[in-house]
């Protein structure tokens, strides 16, 4: 099996932009079309895009929504959209600018009977479990906050009440470009073999995306290793066509 790869649009004030470590001090900007630099990817083959409202997950409910639209109605990217998912309308909003599944990672820790009620209404297919972790705890609130939930035990919950495919970010990791969390995710492999992990932070080359392959995980996310450079045009036309066979 190919792993699939995710290229990742995080929005802040509309434009798309990269973290070090979660923390918003340290933002880069990339783009100030994210509209083009989606256009882009679905040029070369990319179906998924995994967009972050990254202003919405410091703000504690959705923000930019209207990016989330264009995205939507002007590429046939298949959207996964998180940050700042915590009520009934924020979800309404996402799903009607287009967004074709929603992540939430605050949400299932500080609210679980209104995520399961959605995992129950939308079914696993448009729900995705965000598992956001730092020294083997989930971190909250756009990373700036870390919960009590273990993380295994957080994800057997959540299997538990159907969910299938959980984004893990290692929060340590992420923007680092310095290799993913490979035990980390060998390890909820094999806690949860059924699960359809995608990984997320740290990718920093060919060579780790690879190295995730070879473990076995399904999907990662890639974003500060493209927009840097370090992972070309032509490894996500060759990834995206490998994928796809």
């Amino acid at each position: 099996m190919t792993i699939e790869v995710i290229p990742a649009i995080d929005l802040i004030g509309g434009r798309c932009v990269r973290l070090s470590q979660g923390k918003y001090d340290s933002r880069k900007v990339y783009s100030e079309q994210p509209l083009e630099v989606a256009k882009a990817f679905e040029a070369h083959g990319v179906r998924r895009l995994h967009v972050v409202d990254l202003d919405g997950a410091a703000s504690h409910h959705i923000v930019n929504h209207r990016t989330l639209e264009q995205l939507a109605t002007q590429t046939s990217l298949a959207i996964d959209f998180g940050g700042g998912i915590k009520t009934d309308d924020d979800l309404r909003i996402a799903f009607e600018c287009g967004a074709q599944m929603v992540t939430g990672g605050s949400i299932a820790v500080k609210d679980p009977d209104t995520f399961c009620r959605w995992i129950q209404t939308y079914g696993p297919g448009r729900i995705i479990l965000g598992a956001d972790v730092k020294d083997g705890r989930i971190a909250v609130n756009g990373w700036q906050e870390e919960s009590a939930c273990e993380l295994f035990s957080f994800l057997g919950y959540y299997q538990d009440k159907g969910i299938t495919q959980a984004i893990c970010t290692d929060i340590g990791r992420d923007g680092m470009l310095q290799g993913p969390a490979l035990e980390l995710y060998r390890d909820i492999l094999q806690h949860h073999p059924t699960l359809r992990l995608v990984a997320s932070g740290g990718v920093g080359s060919m060579d780790d995306v690879r190295a995730l392959q070879e473990a076995h995980v399904p999907a990662v996310i890639i974003g500060k290793a493209f927009y840097e450079g370090r992972i070309t045009w032509h490894d996500l036309e060759q990834l995206a066509c490998a994928s796809q066979v």
